[in-house]
């Protein structure tokens, strides 16, 4: 069977530096509000400020998520926001578990941008997109080459396991 030009090495080559560069993008963020004492509280209370006045940029149903939700429980949006980032990174650079790394960095940047932050957002998901289209290419220079097919053999072998008893 022929391989897609998504899935071929000088592609995945491109997919593996675009996925590093996003990496770096998300550890710098991380490793920064690690080291800078990072405090989610002021960020809240200003995109929940957004979703008044004449033209609102954020909706009041998400301003309504941020009251009630992320506001009261600032103190574990402290730890997940940093250190989110800081392993959404520190998984693209090295390509292990990068799907769920990039959900996950979609997932905050679509975040981001429903709080009012335009910012780099868009550019991060749309690198983030485009690497979860690009399935295996994306993958495919990264501890995940080696690591998915060892979890897929363990799980195998623990259902032949099974099956014999």
């Amino acid at each position: 069977m022929r391989e897609k030009w998504w899935n071929g090495k000088v592609a995945a080559f491109l997919w593996t530096i675009l996925r590093v560069w996003l990496g770096i993008q998300w550890l710098e963020a991380g490793w920064g509000k690690i080291t800078g004492g990072f405090d989610a509280n002021g960020y809240l209370q200003g995109a929940i400020a957004k979703a008044g006045g004449e033209a609102p940029i954020v909706a009041d149903w998400y301003a309504a998520f941020l009251e009630q939700v992320a506001l009261p429980n600032v103190a574990i949006f402290n730890i997940l926001i940093p250190w989110g980032e800081l392993f959404v990174g520190l998984g693209l650079i090295v390509g292990l578990l990068t799907v769920p790394a990039l959900a996950a960095g979609a997932f905050m940047n679509v975040n981001f941008l429903l709080a009012g932050t335009i910012s780099t957002n868009p550019v991060l998901l749309t690198a983030a997109v485009l690497l979860l289209l690009a399935g295996y290419g994306a993958q495919r220079f990264g501890l995940d080459h080696w690591a998915i097919p060892a979890a897929k053999k363990k799980v195998n072998n623990g259902r032949m396991k099974e099956a014999h008893t």
